[in-house]
């Protein structure tokens, strides 16, 4: 597909259509009618922030009230709650702290993965890893490699947003360029790490810069090949500094969210799994995604702050999870961080 084919399928695909299209593909990838989920926490250490994503509700500066930096203790105590109800992940990530620098994170890094040596690490963001690459004056390619020695495995995708630098000079000027963006993921991936690659829609994009969007992933999957699953979201304007600046970017559509995913499907033909954000658009959204093209239901999320603070409810029983799988005609299958498959039910 070529990034004209996918605005116009966009803009004027019939919508059932355009689910069936990608129903298909996800057949033909996924011919066992599996979709997967993971049992995680999101644990973010710090809330301190000094980037200013005028979309971001979670964010504090140093001499906030508000402000933390979670002690080893707290972080212990989530991960043996996670470890109880069978969990597997940590997604791991904060603020971009102006003052931790990179012996702070590998000492964190050490510590969790040598208490917790069964639980996987999908830490930090590309933006995190380029900060702690400035402070500590090396380059992005030694923070990766030696977070890599901790026992850190594998990376989020958060920080992509739109891979727009017109779109990221808008909502977050001070981030990574969309090219720093791609380069520290094909850093990972030429280490061994696998990592994840998202967007987040909404922000004032044009359908031509979804295309780039797409098509900038694919072109690094080809080249570096460690994307292991793209997710896609929504912005979620409540509380939130853009919502002042821009009132005319409200909530996105069930509509605009399932068109997308299935382009996703359709575009992204190296990039096995497509995750539902079930988090951002409901259970019954996340459930009827299956049909436009996902094959994973994403995270059970025994914890999330990022997207709460903007006022979304984001926790789900595993019961529950199964049960949307089973009941959309699926067979639920708990995985680990790299998509291997742990348990049936």
């Amino acid at each position: 597909m070529t990034k004209e084919e996918a605005v116009e399928l966009l803009a004027r695909a019939p919508f059932l259509e355009l689910g069936k299209m990608a129903l298909l593909r996800k057949r033909e990838l996924h011919p066992d009618r599996v979709t997967t989920f993971v049992i995680d926490r999101n644990i973010n250490y710090t809330n301190i922030c000094h980037i200013g994503c005028k979309f971001c509700a979670f964010h504090a500066s140093v001499n906030s009230p508000r402000a933390y930096i979670l002690p080893y203790e707290a972080i212990d105590r989530k991960i043996e709650e996670l470890i109880a109800i069978g969990g597997t992940q940590i997604l791991f990530q904060g603020g971009v702290h102006p003052n931790l620098a990179i012996d702070y994170y590998e000492n964190l890094v050490a510590h969790i993965h040598e208490k917790f040596p069964a639980i996987d690490i999908h830490g930090f963001s590309a933006v995190e890893i380029a900060y702690i690459a400035q402070i500590s004056q090396i380059s992005t390619r030694e923070v990766l490699s030696r977070l890599l020695d901790r026992g850190m495995r594998s990376m989020p995708g958060a920080g992509a947003e739109i891979l727009s630098d017109r779109v990221r000079a808008i909502v977050s000027p001070n981030k990574v360029s969309a090219a720093d963006w791609l380069r520290i993921h094909g850093e990972a991936h030429s280490l061994g790490m696998t990592t994840s690659a998202t967007m987040v829609f909404g922000l004032g994009e044009t359908n031509e810069e979804i295309a780039m969007h797409f098509d900038l992933l694919r072109r690094q999957q080809a080249e570096s090949g460690g994307f292991t699953a793209f997710i896609i979201w929504s912005y979620q304007p409540d509380n939130t500094p853009l919502a002042k600046l821009r009132p005319d970017l409200t909530h996105q559509s069930a509509n605009r969210y399932l068109r997308l995913l299935a382009l996703s499907r359709l575009y992204l033909d190296n990039i096995k799994n497509i995750q539902a954000s079930w988090v951002t658009q409901g259970r019954y959204i996340g459930q009827l995604s299956l049909k436009f093209g996902a094959n994973d239901l994403g995270s059970t999320m025994m914890e999330e702050n990022v997207v709460a603070a903007t006022g979304c409810s984001n926790s789900m029983a595993t019961d529950e999870m199964i049960y949307l799988i089973k009941s959309s005609g699926e067979i639920p299958m708990q995985r680990n961080t790299k998509y291997e498959r742990l348990k049936g039910f």
